[in-house]
């Protein structure tokens, strides 16, 4: 069998697979990784700086709010004091120096003192010598125009008699006491104007005494309205006042003859025949000891009687 002139032989070698080797690119990512965690070991266990510490303090260190300040909304305006109790003496004399403020803030008493001259009332704060005055009320009223502040300051928050021996005008709860005053008249006038001649005589008496046996329905009515505007308070008092009419018709029973008071004022008797009805206790008003025996059996029965005879 001939041979194919030039025909290349087939080796052997080249049927042999070779060996699967790791690509370059592994191995540099591989190196890589390896420098990186060796990087981010040594910057872990280097000490940080000052600067960083603080830096990351400050970053997790929770925000710590300041208390809110107080806000001194005092107004300086004209004001009025006016001594407690109504008093209106001719010339009252404030006390004027040596006057002691406990400051909280700072924690200790501060000495003050009204002047002439100064821009603060504490003494540790005085600029020269200052120029003392003193505080007059004049019948009963202190009026500090509003380019005293200093003397505001101190009549209004720092004085230690503020509220036992005077007091500052306020205009918003005199207007709420006006406001309640007239209500309380006008609920007086209803009332007067709507009462019965019976109960208005028994009130207009507590008044009048006995010239109200005398007075005719009309003036009645109109001395009613007259005390309720002059005290509307007493008004509404006695027409809530359940005794008002008894005593009342206790006082005419004894005005018309029909009851006897004992000229020492200590025992009622019956006029027509003298009988003892009642003897009133020591320092016990007469006609409150007769409403209260009215209340009782006998009392009641003769109580009765009297609404029929009583004119």
């Amino acid at each position: 069998m001939a041979n194919r002139k030039g025909a290349p032989r087939k080796s052997h070698a080249n049927n042999k697979k070779s060996p699967t080797r790791k690509p370059k690119e592994e191995k540099v990512e591989e190196n890589n990784t390896q420098e990186n965690t060796a990087k981010v070991e040594a910057t872990e266990s280097r000490t940080l700086s000052e600067d960083e510490v603080k830096s990351i303090s400050q970053e997790y260190e929770p925000e710590t709010k300041e208390p809110p300040k107080k806000v001194d909304t005092f107004e300086f305006k004209d004001r009025f004091y006016y001594l407690k109790g109504d008093k209106k003496p001719v010339i009252h004399i404030l006390r004027s120096k040596r006057l002691m403020y406990f400051d909280e803030e700072m924690g200790q008493e501060r000495e003050m003192m009204f002047t002439e001259n100064q821009k603060t009332p504490f003494v540790d704060e005085f600029k020269g010598e200052p120029r003392a005055t003193h505080i007059l009320f004049k019948e009963g009223v202190l009026h500090v125009p509003k380019e005293k502040k200093v003397w505001q300051l101190i009549l209004s928050k720092y004085h230690p008699d503020l509220g036992r021996v005077y007091e500052e005008q306020d205009e918003e709860k005199d207007a709420i006491d006006e406001l309640s005053q007239w209500e309380i008249k006008i609920d007086a006038l209803n009332l007067a104007k709507n009462m019965d001649i019976t109960k208005a005589e028994s009130i207009v008496r507590t008044k009048v005494g006995s010239i109200a046996s005398k007075m005719s329905s009309k003036e009645i009515m109109r001395d009613l309205i007259l005390l309720a505007e002059e005290n509307p308070q007493l008004v509404i008092d006695l027409a809530n006042d359940e005794n008002i009419e008894a005593r009342n018709l206790g006082i005419k029973a004894v005005e018309q003859g029909i009851i006897k008071l004992s000229k020492d004022h200590r025992v009622f008797t019956l006029a027509s025949n003298g009988r003892k009805l009642l003897e009133v206790k020591y320092e016990e008003h007469p006609y409150t000891a007769l409403v209260s025996w009215f209340k009782t059996d006998e009392g009641l029965e003769l109580y009765s009687l009297l609404e029929k005879k009583v004119v």
